[in-house]
C-alpha cells in the first residue's frame, strides 16, 4: 500500500513539472499596458520577473517600476513578502523575486511615470 501510494505521488509531481509554463499575464491601467512575464516557470526561491510597459504602441524606457509579491497569513503560517525595485535591461525591466514556498502569491506593481503619477496594478501568481 506504501508504495503504491508512493508512486501515485511521484506521478503527480512529475504531471506537476511537466505543467509548468513560465507567467504571461497582460493589464492595463491609466493607458498604459503592462506585461508581467518570465523565461521560466516559477519556482520556490529566485525568480527573475520582467515588466513590459507601453503607451500608445510605445515601449516606456522612463519609468521607476517596483514591486512587491506576498502572501497573506493563514493559520500556522506567517504573513510572507518580497520586495524589488526594477531595473531596466533591453528594454524590459528585471526584478529578482524570492518565493520562500510553493502556493498562491499575490502582487504588487507600481509604476511611476515621468508625469509623476504613480499606478499601481494587482495579480497574482501561482508556484
Amino acid at each position: 500500500m506504501k508504495s503504491i501510494f508512493k508512486v501515485i505521488v511521484a506521478m503527480l509531481f512529475t504531471v506537476g513539472i511537466l505543467n509548468a509554463e513560465p507567467v504571461s499575464q497582460t493589464g492595463e491601467k491609466g493607458g498604459y499596458t503592462i506585461k508581467l512575464s518570465s523565461e521560466k516557470s516559477l519556482v520556490v526561491g529566485e525568480n527573475d520577473i520582467f515588466v513590459e510597459l507601453s503607451k500608445d504602441g510605445q515601449v516606456v524606457t522612463n519609468a521607476k517600476v517596483k514591486s512587491k509579491f506576498f502572501m497573506p497569513e493563514m493559520p500556522g503560517m506567517p504573513y510572507m513578502e518580497y520586495k524589488d525595485k526594477a531595473k531596466l535591461v533591453n528594454g524590459k525591466y528585471k526584478m529578482m523575486i524570492n518565493f520562500s514556498m510553493g502556493g498562491t502569491w499575490q502582487y504588487q506593481l507600481k509604476f511611476k511615470t515621468k508625469e509623476g503619477k504613480v499606478h499601481t496594478v494587482r495579480g497574482s501568481v501561482n508556484l
